[in-house]
């Protein structure tokens, strides 16, 4: 074993280098050429591969500057075993014993740069171009992981503010049923009595009109329930699908051709929710967008996954609006589909209609029933 040889400049601060070779003649000339390059560095120079692991895990470099063959190993065998490491400095090979073929090989793994020892003079400018664009590289991948994490966090708060809006749309439907209701309902039998017992004609005029605006008021209170939270999602997908597909038959007059291949109707409440709420929306896109169009909706859990797919044959549209649109109607969907586990596809083709697919495992269900 040669032991390590260290030499250091005293003045600034220096690039701390950790030199793999096992020649001290070809160590010095490396020396001399970064410091004839004006490159403040300290050296420790090793050529054994237990010191070199030991090093890496005791100490920090700057970079690491690797002749290819080493006694008992090579360049590409010390990379491979620091890039486990969880941070490691830029290698760069300096080497008159390998190939162009070998060297481009070497970078292709991730290591940033060779040199031949002809060419030791350029040593200094190899160097501080391995460190630059290994420091962009941390910072790009710091700025992606930030992105990342940001990203989660909004999908979490998404996912909250979905969950805490659906809490307070059932909060409301049970007191428009429980206090607005019941009292038009107590108003509606009051105003029906007095109308048994009363023969003055203005009267019952006034009576007949108020019970009309009543019956307004209580359609008003229904169709307000089913919009914020319908109790026909108690009675499972199936009764869901049938529901909003008969109310698009009523509105648009066009009747929906529907494929329900359901075979179980286990779901818990956020996954039927999840996928009403994303039906609902895209048969209110249809209606909206193309109301004339023919609409077919099929739902099937082969596989063990469930599939919901709302097509029409409408204008459609190009994609890419979907980028630049500031609504966030489709975004939201996506957003419920990820609340499931699950993930959306929308396809649409100018005057060639849309095609909006869910698909959601359902062992996210039943792993999510557990907790319910």
């Amino acid at each position: 074993m040669i032991a390590p040889n260290q030499e250091s400049e005293p003045i600034g601060n220096p690039v701390k280098v950790l030199h793999l070779e096992d020649s001290e003649i070809d160590h010095r000339l490396l020396v001399r050429a970064v410091r004839e390059s004006g490159l403040q560095a300290q050296f420790l120079r090793l050529d054994e591969q237990a010191a070199f692991m030991e090093a890496m895990h005791t100490q920090s470099f700057d970079i690491i500057l690797m002749d290819f063959r080493l006694p008992g190993f090579t360049a590409l065998e010390a990379w491979s075993q620091i890039q486990s490491l969880p941070s490691h400095p830029p290698c760069v090979i300096v080497s008159g014993a390998i190939g162009e073929q070998a060297a481009v090989s070497a970078i292709q793994t991730g290591i940033s740069d060779y040199l031949h020892k002809d060419r030791i003079a350029e040593i200094g400018r190899v160097i501080q171009r391995a460190m630059h664009l290994h420091k962009t590289e941390e910072e790009r991948i710091k700025a992606q992981q930030a992105l990342s994490l940001s990203e989660q966090r909004i999908r979490e708060l998404a996912r909250h503010l979905q969950t805490s809006l659906e809490a307070e749309r059932a909060a409301i439907s049970r007191e428009i049923h429980d206090d607005i209701g019941g009292s038009l309902t107590a108003l509606k039998l009051d105003l029906a009595w007095i109308k048994r017992h009363s023969d003055h004609q203005p009267t019952l005029t006034r009576l007949v009109a108020a019970e009309e605006m009543l019956s307004l008021a209580l359609a008003a209170t229904q169709r307000i329930m089913q919009n914020t939270r319908p109790a026909i999602l108690d009675q499972g997908l199936s009764a869901c699908v049938e529901w909003l597909t008969a109310g698009h038959s009523r509105r648009t007059g066009k009747t929906v051709n529907l494929i329900n291949d359901l075979t179980s109707e286990a779901l818990p409440d956020a996954f039927r929710l999840a996928a009403y709420r994303i039906v609902q929306e895209a048969l209110t896109n249809a209606g909206k967008y193309a109301p004339q169009s023919d609409v077919s909706v099929e739902v099937s859990d082969a596989g063990g996954t469930l599939t919901i797919e709302i097509r029409d044959s409408g204008p459609g549209f190009e994609l890419s609006r979907l980028q630049s649109s500031r609504g966030f109607g489709l975004k939201g969907l996506s957003e419920r589909a990820e609340s499931i586990g699950g993930w959306l596809d929308i396809s649409s083709t100018p005057k060639r209609g849309t095609s909006i697919t869910l698909t959601a495992p359902l062992s996210w269900a039943a792993d999510n029933r557990q907790g319910d």
